[in-house]
């Protein structure tokens, strides 16, 4: 579970508009260039993250059980986990977590691996073969670490986005469940808050998290984590044992007059 000050957002599907200011924002702060995409008969657009699309608003239209139409929108982007699988299958620790629970990658010991972007359940991890490093959203940490709220949050006209700390996020999406169900929306909920160990990016959803194609393979991704962690004990455990044999070996010769 993340700790109580760290960074959040807050992101409320139930007041978001698809209007993607997010998106445009991101592109903007952080310099990503354009890409050239096509009309594939959704307002998804791009399709899906890539390096240079950090957020991407998908939608979901069609009619629910009782008829009625629905026109739902979701965030897709890194969620900047607790237990974060990218940052346990990087190898150079070039992914990491910084103050505040945010996961980015430093481009300096990047090796380009791509472990990463096999790990992350979210698909918010992007190789970039021009620079051959990977990127991702950072939660525009060079604004939030000078007292300022990420591009998206401070773009957002709904109030869809809220920027906080992680104690403040969760009180927040706990009541507007609250508030929601209410209001009739039964299924309301709040997604992230077990998702690998706790997301410093919360949704509050009104209908259950798989009516938004939220992955489902973030249990496997959890579990290769924690196998990645235990891995990563063991070896810790046996190199500390080595080094524990050299010095005592070491000593022992030096106390034998050897």
């Amino acid at each position: 579970m993340p700790n109580p000050k760290d960074y959040a957002i807050l992101f409320d599907a139930s007041r978001c508009i698809g209007c993607k200011a997010c998106q445009v924002a991101c592109k903007q702060w952080n310099d990503l260039e354009a890409e050239k995409t096509e009309n594939r008969g959704s307002y998804t657009n791009p399709p899906r993250l890539t390096a240079h699309t950090w957020i991407s608003m998908r939608y979901y239209e069609g009619l629910r059980p009782d008829g009625d139409p629905y026109f739902d929108f979701i965030r897709g982007s890194c969620m900047h986990c607790t237990h974060a699988p990218c940052v346990v299958s990087c190898p150079t620790g070039a992914m990491a977590h910084r103050e505040g629970g945010v996961v980015t990658v430093d481009e300096k010991t990047c090796i380009g691996c791509r472990s990463c972007v096999q790990a992350c359940p979210y698909g918010a991890v992007h190789f970039d073969e021009a620079r051959g490093v990977v990127h991702k959203c950072t939660m525009c940490y060079d604004r939030i670490s000078n007292g300022d709220q990420p591009a998206c949050v401070k773009a957002c006209p709904t109030d869809a986005l809220t920027f906080g700390t992680y104690q403040e996020i969760r009180a927040l999406a706990e009541e507007r469940v609250r508030v929601l169900k209410e209001r009739g929306y039964a299924r309301a909920n709040v997604y992230g808050l077990a998702e690998l160990g706790g997301t410093h990016v919360l949704y509050v959803l009104t209908e259950h998290p798989s009516q938004y194609d939220l992955p489902k393979a973030v249990r496997e991704a959890e579990k290769r984590a924690a196998t990645g962690w235990l891995s990563a004990g063991i070896a810790a455990a046996a190199l500390g044992a080595g080094l524990k044999f050299i010095v005592e070996r070491r000593e022992a010769l030096k106390g034998g007059g050897q």
